[in-house]
């Protein structure tokens, strides 16, 4: 009798009815479009948790799955394995019994590490599995040393025994060049700023001195969080060791300087753009995190509602027009451009951006970097583009008239023109552009859609717990008790997932409007910006505040996140 055949984990995950096969399908086309893991395309889609594919991959190898929150592993069998490789590696020991280790790992398949692990440890090595997110939080819990606190035992390390060093940097600051730098306690310290603020998911790093102290603080989910600084007396050498990454001049201290460095933090290369200001303190530098995977999300990830979802989809899959991504800086513009140039981006198609600066680099698509310096701006380079024959431009901002016409000149000849505008809402751009000395019959002719956008912060999927707002929290926001009877209000109560704050990642709040045959005509008129949104409403327009309180319904994010990001009145 034939022996019965293993089920592939994305079975057992039908089998459960976790997943259908066309999202199992979706995914696979996410996963191979974005050269990412199917567990993480379908993680990053919604259809399952990590757990879920872990139990599902538990299963279909004949392995134990760990849920780490709820085993307690006794020190001796921690000690089996060093920090070192437990962090390396991302392993965890979890028993011992006559000479065989059994160790929990978050890839049944990677032989290579378990060999290695034989190796190192001299021993049978036996796996069980749990998900690789829930084994990095269990090596900070168990080897009692979280990045935070590795931060500051080497800022105390670097206090105590770099003061001779930091005196001789102040004096001449070239003499870093003389240090020698794989040991030098500033060159551990700057690492380990960036590699916190990396596994804090920090946007960005910023160090800015005082007279009595220096400020170091990451911006994690949009909110800036304050870290345990170094004394003032170190920011020369702080200084002089960022700008050396950076390939700045270090003993420039009165100019603006721009720069980037390239790092590595675990498995992951970061790009980080560097902007160092002089202040009346001294240097102030701002360090951007540039994280490739934050590209590789999809349209679906973006937090669109099923609605807004279908009406861009269709959008971008016009041969012309302009569309224009709206919004205030930090808003999440350039993700969601990157996103709809990721699903566009097919071997038939040829698309070429504009930037100021490239901040991502995306394969398959021809990005040019604006340099204003030689006269390489955003006109000229449209220009030069239409002379490419492309089928698909994106243009970073439209900031000028030139720019804008140029655009629109692209639209009008037979392309797809993405682009985006800093302003408040979606009507409030075509008054933008026609303040700008964009013709209104222009205006209305080639624009065929605006999107404004705002990032709001989700409750976190560990801590979250339902409550149930006051009505006259309730009544503040517009809910009427209808509304409120289907809702699922949600809160985080705040764990080590989330650092305390209850949130963990952002999604996007959407206002899409569509240029309709009324809405045309108002702007051709250059009507008011209150009847161009008015009328945009009646037609099924969403505002910002609304998808927010969707959003809030269905316990994605809370009310108070809502009014802190964006206002009632405003939006309608």
């Amino acid at each position: 009798m034939a022996a019965k055949k293993k089920l592939d984990y994305t079975e057992i995950l039908i089998r459960q009815g976790l997943v259908s096969p066309e999202q199992l399908q979706e995914a696979l086309e996410m996963a191979d479009k974005s050269g990412i893991k199917l567990p993480e395309a379908l993680s990053r889609l919604g259809y399952v948790s990590g757990e879920d594919v872990m139990r599902a991959m538990a299963e279909q190898h004949g392995r134990d799955y760990i849920n780490l929150a709820e085993v307690v592993i006794p020190p001796s069998v921690v000690e089996l394995v060093p920090e070192s490789v437990a962090r390396e590696n991302a392993v965890l020991p979890l028993s011992e019994s006559d000479g065989e280790l059994i160790v929990i790992v978050s890839d049944p398949l990677d032989f290579e590490t378990i060999e290695k692990l034989r190796f190192i440890l001299n021993c049978q090595i036996e796996i069980a599995l749990a998900p690789r997110e829930s084994i990095l939080e269990a090596i900070n819990r168990y080897y009692g040393q979280t990045v935070g606190e590795s931060a500051d035992s080497m800022l105390q390390e670097f206090t105590d025994t770099a003061i001779d060093f930091t005196e001789t940097l102040e004096e001449d600051e070239g003499a870093e060049e003389d240090v020698d730098e794989s040991s030098a306690p500033i060159v551990r310290l700057v690492q380990l700023m960036i590699t916190e603020a990396a596994q804090l998911r920090a946007s960005d790093i910023h160090v800015e001195p005082f007279e009595d102290r220096i400020r170091v603080r990451y911006r994690i989910d949009g909110i800036l969080v304050e870290r345990d600084s170094p004394p003032r007396r170190l920011l020369g050498a702080l200084m002089s060791r960022i700008k050396i990454l950076a390939r700045l001049d270090i003993a420039e201290r009165r100019r603006t300087q721009d720069g980037r460095i390239k790092v590595s933090v675990g498995e992951k290369e970061l790009d980080l753009r560097v902007s160092v200001i002089p202040t009346n303190h001294g240097q102030s530098v701002v360090m951007r995190i540039l994280d490739k995977d934050n590209i590789k999300v999809g349209l679906r990830q973006l937090g669109f509602s099923e609605e807004d979802f279908r009406r861009f989809d269709g959008l971008i899959q016009r041969p012309n027009g302009i569309i224009l991504v709206t919004g205030p800086t930090g808003s999440g513009k350039t993700t969601s451009l990157y996103a709809a140039l990721n699903d566009l981006n097919t071997p038939d198609k040829k698309i070429i951006t504009a930037e100021d600066p490239v901040e991502y680099y995306l394969p398959g698509v021809n990005q040019v970097e604006i340099r204003h310096s030689i006269g390489l701006d955003f006109a000229r380079v449209i220009r030069a583009m239409l002379r490419q024959a492309p089928n698909i431009i994106l243009v970073g901002e439209m900031r000028d008239l030139e720019t804008a016409q140029m655009g629109i000149q692209a639209s009008l000849t037979g392309h797809l023109v993405f682009s985006t505008l800093h302003t408040n809402d979606s009507p409030s751009a075509i008054t933008r552009l026609i303040d700008m000395g964009v013709p209104s019959y222009l205006v209305s002719s080639s624009v065929v859609a605006i999107m404004a956008q705002r990032l709001v912060r989700v409750v976190c999927q560990k801590c979250k717990q339902s409550y149930s707002p006051s009505e006259t929290l309730l009544e503040t926001a517009g809910i009427t008790p209808e509304m409120a009877k289907n809702a699922t209000f949600s809160i985080g109560r705040g764990c080590g997932n989330c650092q305390g704050s209850g949130y963990r990642g952002r999604l996007g709040l959407f206002e899409l409007l569509l240029m309709s045959a009324k809405i045309r005509e108002l702007t051709f008129n250059k009507a008011p910006t209150e009847d161009l949104r008015r009328t945009a409403i009646s037609e099924g327009m969403k505002t910002l505040y609304w998808d927010a309180i969707d959003k809030v319904i269905r316990g994605v994010t809370s009310l108070e996140e809502v009014f802190r990001v964006t206002k009632r009145g405003e939006q309608e």
